[in-house]
Protein backbone atom coordinates (compact mmCIF):
# COMPACT_ATOMS: atom_id res chain seq x y z
CA UNK A 1 0.00 0.00 0.00
CA UNK A 2 1.51 3.50 -1.01
CA UNK A 3 1.13 5.90 2.37
CA UNK A 4 -1.06 8.97 1.78
CA UNK A 5 0.85 12.01 0.86
CA UNK A 6 -1.60 15.40 1.23
CA UNK A 7 -1.42 17.57 -1.84
CA UNK A 8 -0.31 20.76 -0.39
CA UNK A 9 0.90 22.35 -3.73
CA UNK A 10 -2.29 21.60 -5.57
CA UNK A 11 -4.18 22.89 -3.14
CA UNK A 12 -2.00 26.16 -2.17
CA UNK A 13 -1.94 26.60 -6.29
CA UNK A 14 -5.95 27.04 -6.36
CA UNK A 15 -6.68 29.16 -3.31
CA UNK A 16 -4.02 31.50 -4.54
CA UNK A 17 -4.07 31.51 -8.25
CA UNK A 18 -7.72 29.86 -8.85
CA UNK A 19 -9.45 31.71 -6.27
CA UNK A 20 -7.21 34.23 -5.59
CA UNK A 21 -8.06 34.84 -2.45
CA UNK A 22 -5.13 37.34 -1.44
CA UNK A 23 -7.21 40.64 -0.88
CA UNK A 24 -8.95 39.06 1.78
CA UNK A 25 -7.35 40.61 5.26
CA UNK A 26 -6.90 37.78 7.25
CA UNK A 27 -5.00 35.84 4.00
CA UNK A 28 -1.40 35.22 4.07
CA UNK A 29 0.87 33.53 2.08
CA UNK A 30 3.20 32.00 4.56
CA UNK A 31 0.87 31.26 7.20
CA UNK A 32 -1.33 29.05 4.87
CA UNK A 33 1.59 27.26 3.81
CA UNK A 34 3.68 26.67 7.16
CA UNK A 35 -0.27 25.90 8.17
CA UNK A 36 -0.49 23.38 5.51
CA UNK A 37 2.53 21.90 5.83
CA UNK A 38 2.73 21.35 9.59
CA UNK A 39 -0.87 19.83 8.98
CA UNK A 40 0.19 17.82 6.08
CA UNK A 41 2.87 16.11 8.15
CA UNK A 42 0.43 15.16 10.96
CA UNK A 43 -1.83 14.19 8.79
CA UNK A 44 0.97 11.62 6.72
CA UNK A 45 2.52 10.20 10.14
CA UNK A 46 -0.31 10.34 12.37
CA UNK A 47 -4.26 10.62 11.15
CA UNK A 48 -3.68 8.15 7.97
CA UNK A 49 -1.73 5.46 9.41
CA UNK A 50 -4.61 4.49 11.21
CA UNK A 51 -6.92 5.38 9.02
CA UNK A 52 -7.42 1.43 7.64
CA UNK A 53 -6.80 0.48 11.30
CA UNK A 54 -10.22 2.37 12.55
CA UNK A 55 -12.22 0.84 9.24
CA UNK A 56 -11.14 -2.68 10.80
CA UNK A 57 -11.56 -2.09 14.80
CA UNK A 58 -14.68 0.31 14.31
CA UNK A 59 -16.41 1.98 16.89
CA UNK A 60 -18.69 -0.33 19.17
CA UNK A 61 -21.58 0.33 21.63
CA UNK A 62 -21.27 -1.44 24.66
CA UNK A 63 -23.17 -0.73 27.84
CA UNK A 64 -24.83 2.43 26.73
CA UNK A 65 -21.21 3.48 25.99
CA UNK A 66 -19.84 4.63 22.35
CA UNK A 67 -16.18 2.83 22.26
CA UNK A 68 -13.80 4.34 19.25
CA UNK A 69 -10.74 2.65 18.28
CA UNK A 70 -7.90 3.40 20.66
CA UNK A 71 -5.60 4.77 17.88
CA UNK A 72 -7.76 7.57 17.68
CA UNK A 73 -7.67 8.48 21.18
CA UNK A 74 -3.75 9.45 21.15
CA UNK A 75 -4.58 11.27 17.41
CA UNK A 76 -7.33 13.46 18.59
CA UNK A 77 -5.10 14.37 22.14
CA UNK A 78 -2.71 15.41 19.59
CA UNK A 79 -5.26 17.44 17.22
CA UNK A 80 -6.33 19.31 20.37
CA UNK A 81 -3.03 19.79 22.16
CA UNK A 82 -1.54 21.62 18.98
CA UNK A 83 -4.63 23.56 18.63
CA UNK A 84 -6.44 22.06 15.53
CA UNK A 85 -9.92 22.11 16.75
CA UNK A 86 -9.79 25.82 17.11
CA UNK A 87 -7.93 26.69 14.07
CA UNK A 88 -10.41 29.30 12.83
CA UNK A 89 -12.08 30.36 16.12
CA UNK A 90 -11.24 34.03 17.12
CA UNK A 91 -8.76 34.61 19.55
CA UNK A 92 -11.29 35.71 22.77
CA UNK A 93 -12.56 32.35 22.40
CA UNK A 94 -8.50 30.53 22.89
CA UNK A 95 -8.91 30.01 19.23
CA UNK A 96 -5.99 31.02 16.25
CA UNK A 97 -8.19 33.31 14.05
CA UNK A 98 -6.77 31.37 11.29
CA UNK A 99 -8.89 32.21 8.13
CA UNK A 100 -11.46 30.00 7.08
CA UNK A 101 -9.48 30.03 3.41
CA UNK A 102 -6.65 27.88 5.36
CA UNK A 103 -8.92 26.10 6.91
CA UNK A 104 -10.42 24.49 4.01
CA UNK A 105 -7.21 23.01 3.21
CA UNK A 106 -6.89 21.63 6.34
CA UNK A 107 -10.61 19.95 5.80
CA UNK A 108 -9.25 18.17 2.68
CA UNK A 109 -6.02 17.03 4.18
CA UNK A 110 -7.57 15.53 6.61
CA UNK A 111 -10.60 14.16 4.99
CA UNK A 112 -7.86 12.22 2.64
CA UNK A 113 -6.12 10.95 5.67
CA UNK A 114 -9.41 9.70 7.95
CA UNK A 115 -12.24 10.41 7.14
CA UNK A 116 -13.70 8.93 9.95
CA UNK A 117 -12.02 11.00 12.71
CA UNK A 118 -12.55 14.21 10.55
CA UNK A 119 -16.23 13.21 10.50
CA UNK A 120 -16.10 13.48 14.69
CA UNK A 121 -13.97 16.19 14.58
CA UNK A 122 -15.36 18.80 11.66
CA UNK A 123 -18.77 19.55 13.31
CA UNK A 124 -17.38 21.43 16.09
CA UNK A 125 -16.76 24.47 13.71
CA UNK A 126 -20.07 24.62 12.26
CA UNK A 127 -21.50 24.59 15.87
CA UNK A 128 -19.31 27.53 17.23
CA UNK A 129 -20.38 29.70 13.97
CA UNK A 130 -23.99 28.71 14.30
CA UNK A 131 -23.36 29.63 18.22
CA UNK A 132 -21.63 33.22 16.90
CA UNK A 133 -24.91 33.71 15.03
CA UNK A 134 -27.59 32.77 17.42
CA UNK A 135 -26.40 31.99 21.07
CA UNK A 136 -26.66 34.63 24.09
CA UNK A 137 -22.97 35.90 24.69
CA UNK A 138 -23.34 34.15 28.15
CA UNK A 139 -23.94 30.82 26.11
CA UNK A 140 -21.06 32.00 23.73
CA UNK A 141 -18.91 32.49 26.53
CA UNK A 142 -19.60 29.01 28.35
CA UNK A 143 -19.17 26.76 25.16
CA UNK A 144 -17.11 28.44 22.20
CA UNK A 145 -13.89 27.98 24.44
CA UNK A 146 -14.48 24.31 25.36
CA UNK A 147 -15.59 23.71 21.55
CA UNK A 148 -12.19 25.02 20.17
CA UNK A 149 -10.36 23.54 22.90
CA UNK A 150 -11.37 20.09 22.17
CA UNK A 151 -12.77 19.29 25.65
CA UNK A 152 -16.01 19.37 23.91
CA UNK A 153 -17.04 17.71 20.37
CA UNK A 154 -19.98 18.66 18.61
CA UNK A 155 -23.13 16.81 16.90
CA UNK A 156 -26.48 18.27 14.75
CA UNK A 157 -29.21 16.13 15.67
CA UNK A 158 -32.01 16.97 12.93
CA UNK A 159 -33.30 13.91 11.38
CA UNK A 160 -35.97 11.61 12.73
CA UNK A 161 -37.24 8.09 12.13
CA UNK A 162 -40.10 9.58 10.19
CA UNK A 163 -38.77 13.02 9.20
CA UNK A 164 -35.33 13.04 7.35
CA UNK A 165 -35.33 15.73 4.57
CA UNK A 166 -38.96 16.88 5.84
CA UNK A 167 -38.14 18.99 8.64
CA UNK A 168 -41.27 19.84 9.37
CA UNK A 169 -42.35 16.50 10.45
CA UNK A 170 -39.69 16.53 13.57
CA UNK A 171 -41.74 15.30 16.68
CA UNK A 172 -38.85 15.94 19.00
CA UNK A 173 -40.51 17.72 22.13
CA UNK A 174 -39.08 20.82 24.00
CA UNK A 175 -41.12 21.82 27.30
CA UNK A 176 -39.75 24.52 29.26
CA UNK A 177 -38.77 23.91 32.63
CA UNK A 178 -37.89 26.20 35.63
CA UNK A 179 -35.62 28.73 33.91
CA UNK A 180 -34.58 26.38 31.17
CA UNK A 181 -35.82 23.82 28.85
CA UNK A 182 -36.56 19.94 28.28
CA UNK A 183 -35.80 17.68 25.37
CA UNK A 184 -37.60 14.40 24.62
CA UNK A 185 -37.83 12.10 21.50
CA UNK A 186 -35.85 10.37 19.65
CA UNK A 187 -33.22 10.88 16.95
CA UNK A 188 -31.13 8.92 13.88
CA UNK A 189 -27.89 9.35 11.52
CA UNK A 190 -26.07 11.42 14.47
CA UNK A 191 -22.63 11.31 13.67
CA UNK A 192 -20.47 11.16 16.74
CA UNK A 193 -23.79 11.26 19.26
CA UNK A 194 -21.41 9.38 20.94
CA UNK A 195 -17.40 8.91 21.67
CA UNK A 196 -14.90 8.43 24.44
CA UNK A 197 -12.66 10.70 22.35
CA UNK A 198 -14.00 13.93 24.21
CA UNK A 199 -14.62 15.17 27.63
CA UNK A 200 -18.16 16.03 26.33
CA UNK A 201 -20.33 16.36 23.62
CA UNK A 202 -22.97 19.81 22.92
CA UNK A 203 -25.74 18.44 20.80
CA UNK A 204 -27.12 21.09 19.26
CA UNK A 205 -31.11 19.84 18.88
CA UNK A 206 -33.76 21.14 16.22
CA UNK A 207 -37.01 19.97 18.14
CA UNK A 208 -40.60 21.40 18.49
CA UNK A 209 -41.51 24.36 20.94
CA UNK A 210 -44.46 25.20 19.58
CA UNK A 211 -47.37 24.33 16.42
CA UNK A 212 -46.65 21.93 13.68
CA UNK A 213 -44.59 23.09 10.54
CA UNK A 214 -41.32 24.79 9.99
CA UNK A 215 -42.19 27.81 12.44
CA UNK A 216 -42.38 25.22 15.41
CA UNK A 217 -39.12 24.41 15.47
CA UNK A 218 -36.48 26.17 17.75
CA UNK A 219 -32.38 25.08 18.52
CA UNK A 220 -31.20 23.93 21.52
CA UNK A 221 -27.96 23.01 23.09
CA UNK A 222 -28.41 19.75 25.04
CA UNK A 223 -24.81 18.92 27.05
CA UNK A 224 -23.91 15.33 27.20
CA UNK A 225 -25.39 13.64 30.24
CA UNK A 226 -27.80 11.30 32.01
CA UNK A 227 -31.15 12.19 29.76
CA UNK A 228 -28.95 11.69 26.83
CA UNK A 229 -28.62 8.11 25.67
CA UNK A 230 -27.07 6.14 22.47
CA UNK A 231 -29.73 3.43 22.12
CA UNK A 232 -27.97 2.10 18.19
CA UNK A 233 -25.05 2.55 16.48
CA UNK A 234 -25.62 1.85 12.81
CA UNK A 235 -23.55 -0.61 10.98
CA UNK A 236 -22.66 0.92 7.77
CA UNK A 237 -20.77 0.18 4.36
CA UNK A 238 -17.99 2.64 5.42
CA UNK A 239 -16.97 5.08 7.91
CA UNK A 240 -16.95 2.03 10.53
CA UNK A 241 -14.39 4.13 12.89
CA UNK A 242 -17.10 7.46 12.87
CA UNK A 243 -20.28 6.28 14.96
CA UNK A 244 -23.77 7.27 13.48
CA UNK A 245 -25.92 7.30 16.51
CA UNK A 246 -29.38 6.68 17.34
CA UNK A 247 -30.17 8.68 20.30
CA UNK A 248 -32.50 9.10 22.69
CA UNK A 249 -33.37 12.69 25.00
CA UNK A 250 -35.53 11.48 27.99
CA UNK A 251 -36.70 14.90 29.92
CA UNK A 252 -32.94 16.10 28.84
CA UNK A 253 -31.88 19.51 30.16
CA UNK A 254 -31.58 21.71 27.45
CA UNK A 255 -31.04 25.50 26.47
CA UNK A 256 -32.38 27.87 23.82
CA UNK A 257 -30.13 29.16 21.49
CA UNK A 258 -31.42 32.52 20.07
CA UNK A 259 -35.03 32.75 19.55
CA UNK A 260 -38.27 30.32 20.11
CA UNK A 261 -39.14 29.50 16.38
CA UNK A 262 -36.32 30.35 14.61
CA UNK A 263 -34.46 27.13 15.24
CA UNK A 264 -33.87 26.51 11.06
CA UNK A 265 -31.46 29.62 11.13
CA UNK A 266 -28.97 28.78 13.11
CA UNK A 267 -28.99 25.33 12.10
CA UNK A 268 -28.92 26.15 8.40
CA UNK A 269 -25.30 28.40 9.10
CA UNK A 270 -24.16 24.68 10.21
CA UNK A 271 -25.63 23.24 7.46
CA UNK A 272 -24.18 25.61 4.92
CA UNK A 273 -20.69 25.24 6.23
CA UNK A 274 -21.16 21.18 6.56
CA UNK A 275 -22.21 21.28 2.53
CA UNK A 276 -19.02 22.56 1.75
CA UNK A 277 -17.22 20.73 3.87
CA UNK A 278 -18.73 17.41 2.46
CA UNK A 279 -17.87 18.80 -0.71
CA UNK A 280 -14.04 19.41 0.31
CA UNK A 281 -14.91 15.79 1.48
CA UNK A 282 -15.68 14.60 -1.73
CA UNK A 283 -12.20 16.27 -3.21
CA UNK A 284 -10.43 14.67 -1.01
CA UNK A 285 -11.43 11.47 -1.81
CA UNK A 286 -10.94 12.21 -6.06
CA UNK A 287 -7.50 13.62 -5.06
CA UNK A 288 -6.31 10.75 -2.55
CA UNK A 289 -7.57 7.71 -5.13
CA UNK A 290 -6.23 9.94 -8.09
CA UNK A 291 -2.69 9.26 -6.29
CA UNK A 292 -2.82 5.73 -5.35
CA UNK A 293 -3.36 5.01 -9.17
CA UNK A 294 -0.88 7.20 -10.65
CA UNK A 295 1.30 5.73 -8.41
CA UNK A 296 0.49 2.32 -8.75
CA UNK A 297 -0.08 2.33 -12.85
CA UNK A 298 3.42 3.98 -12.96
CA UNK A 299 5.02 1.10 -11.07
CA UNK A 300 3.24 -1.74 -12.48
CA UNK A 301 4.80 -3.50 -15.25
CA UNK A 302 2.09 -5.27 -17.90
CA UNK A 303 2.55 -5.80 -21.42
CA UNK A 304 5.43 -4.78 -23.68
CA UNK A 305 5.96 -2.03 -25.88
CA UNK A 306 6.66 -2.24 -29.97
CA UNK A 307 10.60 -2.67 -28.91
CA UNK A 308 9.65 -5.66 -26.90
CA UNK A 309 10.54 -4.29 -23.85
CA UNK A 310 8.28 -4.11 -20.11
CA UNK A 311 5.67 -1.12 -20.28
CA UNK A 312 3.98 0.57 -17.33
CA UNK A 313 0.73 0.45 -16.74
CA UNK A 314 0.14 3.69 -17.18
CA UNK A 315 1.56 3.23 -21.09
CA UNK A 316 -1.96 1.71 -22.11
CA UNK A 317 -4.14 4.33 -23.50
CA UNK A 318 -7.15 3.07 -21.40
CA UNK A 319 -5.38 3.31 -18.54
CA UNK A 320 -3.88 7.19 -19.08
CA UNK A 321 -7.66 7.79 -19.93
CA UNK A 322 -8.66 6.85 -16.47
CA UNK A 323 -5.99 8.68 -14.60
CA UNK A 324 -6.24 11.79 -16.79
CA UNK A 325 -9.76 11.83 -15.37
CA UNK A 326 -9.40 11.36 -12.39
CA UNK A 327 -6.61 14.14 -11.96
CA UNK A 328 -9.63 16.46 -13.87
CA UNK A 329 -12.27 15.69 -11.14
CA UNK A 330 -9.87 16.52 -8.00
CA UNK A 331 -8.24 19.95 -9.40
CA UNK A 332 -11.41 20.86 -11.15
CA UNK A 333 -14.13 20.22 -8.03
CA UNK A 334 -11.17 21.66 -5.83
CA UNK A 335 -11.28 24.80 -7.72
CA UNK A 336 -15.11 25.08 -7.59
CA UNK A 337 -15.34 24.72 -3.51
CA UNK A 338 -12.21 27.27 -3.07
CA UNK A 339 -14.57 30.01 -5.37
CA UNK A 340 -17.16 29.51 -3.87
CA UNK A 341 -15.93 29.85 -0.91
CA UNK A 342 -14.28 32.95 -2.32
CA UNK A 343 -17.84 34.28 -2.95
CA UNK A 344 -19.16 33.14 0.16
CA UNK A 345 -16.43 35.54 2.27
CA UNK A 346 -17.44 38.57 -0.43
CA UNK A 347 -20.95 38.27 0.50
CA UNK A 348 -21.96 40.51 -2.19
CA UNK A 349 -23.93 37.88 -4.06
CA UNK A 350 -25.76 36.20 -1.30
CA UNK A 351 -28.10 34.50 -4.38
CA UNK A 352 -25.02 33.52 -6.35
CA UNK A 353 -23.71 31.63 -3.12
CA UNK A 354 -26.32 29.62 -2.81
CA UNK A 355 -26.63 28.33 -6.15
CA UNK A 356 -22.98 27.56 -6.02
CA UNK A 357 -23.05 25.76 -2.81
CA UNK A 358 -25.34 23.36 -4.04
CA UNK A 359 -23.34 22.86 -6.84
CA UNK A 360 -20.04 22.08 -5.00
CA UNK A 361 -21.59 19.49 -2.99
CA UNK A 362 -23.07 17.90 -6.08
CA UNK A 363 -19.93 18.02 -7.92
CA UNK A 364 -17.26 17.59 -5.24
CA UNK A 365 -19.36 14.18 -3.77
CA UNK A 366 -19.82 12.87 -7.00
CA UNK A 367 -16.28 13.48 -7.94
CA UNK A 368 -14.83 11.46 -5.24
CA UNK A 369 -16.94 8.27 -5.77
CA UNK A 370 -16.44 8.25 -9.27
CA UNK A 371 -12.58 9.02 -8.73
CA UNK A 372 -12.82 5.98 -6.29
CA UNK A 373 -14.14 3.92 -8.86
CA UNK A 374 -12.30 4.64 -11.23
CA UNK A 375 -9.23 3.79 -9.08
CA UNK A 376 -10.30 -0.03 -8.30
CA UNK A 377 -10.50 0.08 -12.07
CA UNK A 378 -6.64 0.86 -12.97
CA UNK A 379 -5.72 -1.31 -10.19
CA UNK A 380 -7.34 -4.23 -11.02
CA UNK A 381 -7.63 -7.32 -8.93
CA UNK A 382 -5.57 -5.27 -6.35
CA UNK A 383 -8.35 -2.14 -6.68
CA UNK A 384 -10.70 -5.25 -5.26
CA UNK A 385 -8.69 -5.92 -2.23
CA UNK A 386 -8.21 -4.11 0.42
CA UNK A 387 -4.49 -3.94 0.55
CA UNK A 388 -4.41 -0.58 -1.42
CA UNK A 389 -7.20 0.91 0.35
CA UNK A 390 -9.33 2.02 -2.57
CA UNK A 391 -11.85 0.04 -1.59
CA UNK A 392 -11.92 1.54 1.32
CA UNK A 393 -11.79 5.12 -0.35
CA UNK A 394 -14.49 4.23 -2.51
CA UNK A 395 -16.87 2.57 0.81
CA UNK A 396 -16.00 5.92 2.50
CA UNK A 397 -16.82 8.33 -0.42
CA UNK A 398 -20.28 6.67 -0.96
CA UNK A 399 -22.06 8.39 1.66
CA UNK A 400 -21.18 11.64 0.76
CA UNK A 401 -23.38 12.19 -2.34
CA UNK A 402 -26.28 11.20 0.69
CA UNK A 403 -25.82 13.17 3.43
CA UNK A 404 -26.47 16.95 4.02
CA UNK A 405 -28.71 16.96 2.02
CA UNK A 406 -29.05 14.31 -1.00
CA UNK A 407 -27.76 15.09 -4.50
CA UNK A 408 -30.99 14.61 -5.98
CA UNK A 409 -32.45 17.26 -3.60
CA UNK A 410 -29.60 19.89 -3.99
CA UNK A 411 -30.87 19.34 -7.44
CA UNK A 412 -34.37 20.26 -6.87
CA UNK A 413 -33.21 23.21 -5.30
CA UNK A 414 -31.28 24.19 -8.10
CA UNK A 415 -34.21 24.34 -10.43
CA UNK A 416 -37.12 25.78 -7.49
CA UNK A 417 -34.97 28.53 -5.46
CA UNK A 418 -32.26 28.79 -7.19
CA UNK A 419 -33.59 29.50 -10.45
CA UNK A 420 -36.43 31.87 -8.30
CA UNK A 421 -33.75 34.88 -8.18
CA UNK A 422 -33.21 36.51 -11.62
CA UNK A 423 -29.92 37.90 -9.85
CA UNK A 424 -28.83 34.39 -9.10
CA UNK A 425 -29.09 33.37 -12.48
CA UNK A 426 -27.35 36.15 -13.79
CA UNK A 427 -24.86 36.57 -11.51
CA UNK A 428 -23.69 32.83 -11.79
CA UNK A 429 -23.38 33.61 -16.03
CA UNK A 430 -20.93 36.60 -14.88
CA UNK A 431 -19.31 34.50 -12.93
CA UNK A 432 -18.74 31.91 -15.50
CA UNK A 433 -17.71 34.61 -17.97
CA UNK A 434 -15.60 36.05 -14.84
CA UNK A 435 -13.65 32.93 -14.81
CA UNK A 436 -12.99 32.08 -18.57
CA UNK A 437 -11.52 35.16 -19.49
CA UNK A 438 -13.49 35.49 -22.58
CA UNK A 439 -13.19 31.80 -23.41
CA UNK A 440 -15.54 31.42 -27.03
CA UNK A 441 -16.35 28.14 -25.78
CA UNK A 442 -17.67 29.06 -22.52
CA UNK A 443 -19.14 32.28 -23.82
CA UNK A 444 -21.30 29.78 -26.08
CA UNK A 445 -21.88 27.41 -22.87
CA UNK A 446 -23.17 29.99 -20.82
CA UNK A 447 -25.68 31.69 -23.48
CA UNK A 448 -27.02 27.98 -23.97
CA UNK A 449 -27.03 27.71 -19.91
CA UNK A 450 -29.13 31.00 -19.75
CA UNK A 451 -31.75 30.05 -22.15
CA UNK A 452 -32.55 26.78 -20.24
CA UNK A 453 -31.96 28.64 -16.88
CA UNK A 454 -35.08 31.58 -18.11
CA UNK A 455 -37.53 28.59 -19.90
CA UNK A 456 -37.13 26.96 -16.56
CA UNK A 457 -37.78 29.59 -14.59
CA UNK A 458 -40.76 30.42 -16.26
CA UNK A 459 -41.83 26.87 -16.19
CA UNK A 460 -44.64 25.83 -13.91
CA UNK A 461 -43.41 23.25 -12.65
CA UNK A 462 -39.60 22.33 -13.51
CA UNK A 463 -38.62 19.80 -11.35
CA UNK A 464 -38.91 17.05 -14.06
CA UNK A 465 -35.81 18.67 -15.36
CA UNK A 466 -33.58 19.12 -12.19
CA UNK A 467 -31.43 16.32 -13.19
CA UNK A 468 -31.02 17.70 -16.68
CA UNK A 469 -30.36 20.92 -15.53
CA UNK A 470 -28.26 20.18 -12.87
CA UNK A 471 -25.76 18.25 -15.42
CA UNK A 472 -25.82 21.07 -17.21
CA UNK A 473 -24.94 23.88 -14.52
CA UNK A 474 -22.34 21.24 -13.43
CA UNK A 475 -20.67 20.76 -16.80
CA UNK A 476 -20.18 24.61 -17.13
CA UNK A 477 -19.22 25.53 -13.65
CA UNK A 478 -16.51 22.50 -13.78
CA UNK A 479 -15.32 23.59 -17.43
CA UNK A 480 -15.11 27.49 -16.52
CA UNK A 481 -12.73 26.45 -13.73
CA UNK A 482 -10.62 24.55 -15.75
CA UNK A 483 -10.28 27.73 -18.41
CA UNK A 484 -9.42 29.63 -15.28
CA UNK A 485 -6.56 26.17 -13.84
CA UNK A 486 -4.97 26.37 -17.43
CA UNK A 487 -4.93 30.47 -17.39
CA UNK A 488 -2.69 30.06 -14.10
CA UNK A 489 -1.19 27.28 -15.18
CA UNK A 490 2.36 28.98 -14.88
CA UNK A 491 2.21 29.48 -11.18
CA UNK A 492 2.20 25.26 -10.83
CA UNK A 493 5.24 22.96 -10.72
CA UNK A 494 2.89 20.64 -13.65
CA UNK A 495 1.99 23.37 -15.57
CA UNK A 496 2.33 21.79 -19.17
CA UNK A 497 0.34 18.64 -17.92
CA UNK A 498 -2.87 21.13 -16.51
CA UNK A 499 -3.01 22.93 -19.60
CA UNK A 500 -3.14 19.56 -21.67
CA UNK A 501 -5.79 18.30 -19.45
CA UNK A 502 -7.62 21.77 -19.49
CA UNK A 503 -7.49 21.01 -23.29
CA UNK A 504 -9.20 17.94 -22.70
CA UNK A 505 -12.22 18.95 -20.41
CA UNK A 506 -12.45 21.96 -22.61
CA UNK A 507 -12.86 20.05 -25.99
CA UNK A 508 -15.53 17.72 -23.60
CA UNK A 509 -13.29 14.92 -23.74
CA UNK A 510 -13.59 14.40 -20.00
CA UNK A 511 -16.46 15.87 -18.20
CA UNK A 512 -18.71 15.08 -15.26
CA UNK A 513 -20.32 12.22 -17.19
CA UNK A 514 -21.91 10.70 -13.70
CA UNK A 515 -24.70 13.55 -13.96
Amino acid sequence: MFPFQAPVDDILFSLRHVAVVKEFDDWDDSVAEDVLGHFAELAENVLAPINAVGDSEGARLENGHVHMPTSFKTAYKQLCDDGWQGLTVPVEFGGEAVSPLIAAGVTEIFSGANHALQMVCALAPGAIAALRLCASEKQQAEWIPRLASGEYLSTMCLTEPAAGSDLSAIACRAEPHNEGWRLSGEKIFISGGGQDLSEGIVHLVLARSGAFGIKGLSLFLCPSQAGVRVTRIEEKMGLHASPTCQMLFEDADAELIGEQGDGLKAMFQMMNEMRIDVALQGVAHASHAADLARRYAQDRKQGRRPDGTAAALNEHPDVRRMLDEQRCLAMGARAMCHITMKETRLGVRPALVEFLTSVCKIVGSEAGIRSADLGIQVLGGYGYLTEYGMSQIWRDARITAIYEGTNGIHGRTLVTRGLRSSEGIADFAALMNELSGGSEVIDNNVANWLSVAQELSESEDATPQAFAFTSLTAQLFFKAAWVRIAAMADHHSDSDELRRLSSIVINDAISPKWL
